[in-house]
């Protein structure tokens, strides 16, 4: 199975996909991994601060590799922004059966609740050398941003509101586990 997490910035995507690595065993494609080693090895001009040239660019790459994973029955789980919302348009119905997608989204009212502890956790996985431009602010639209794409283009999404462990966890049965289940 290949299991694909989205979504905004400090949304704890890498976070998460380390629980599911540490729970299932699959390799994880971090596209951040990926878009600095192409950025470093000169592989591209685009720079870190190009999110809307880098979604298609890397996607390219990152939809193949999925592919690839798929036709050799290998277990994927891909994290990072760089993710269309209309994803599932990349891949033929073979593909989509042991695909499985979701986009994390923080509520307005979460991040305000919980901003001091989103930023505390920041660097839980990897350590981001300025994250001061991630404001309140920049970061309730860019979920925003996220949620008008899912909504517009239907992607699934795990809505963080309340309680992020439980709802994190409810959306891993409704959107990887059950999933999974029914397509078996």
């Amino acid at each position: 199975m290949i299991i694909i997490i989205s979504g905004a910035s400090h949304t704890g995507k890498t976070v998460l996909a380390q629980k599911l690595l540490e729970k299932y065993h699959y390799p994880v494609l971090s596209e951040d991994l990926l878009k600095m080693g192409l950025i470093r090895s000169g592989c591209t001009s685009l720079t870190p601060e190009d999110d809307r040239e880098l979604t298609p660019y890397l996607w390219k790459i990152v939809s193949e590799m999925i592919k690839t994973a798929v036709e050799n029955n290998q277990n994927l789980i891909v994290e990072g922004c760089y993710v269309p919302f209309d994803w599932k348009k990349t891949f033929d119905a073979e593909y989509l059966g042991q695909i499985r997608g979701a986009f994390l989204i923080m509520s307005d009212d979460y991040i305000r609740k919980h901003f001091a502890g989103i930023k505390a956790h920041a660097c839980d996985i990897e350590q981001r050398l300025d994250d001061s431009c991630y404001t309140e602010d920049v970061l309730i639209s860019e979920n925003r941003f996220y949620l008008e794409g899912c909504k517009a283009h239907g992607s699934g999404y795990i809505m963080i509101d309340k309680d992020y462990e439980k709802e994190i966890q409810e959306g891993i049965e409704r959107w990887f586990v059950h999933a999974a289940e029914a397509n078996t």
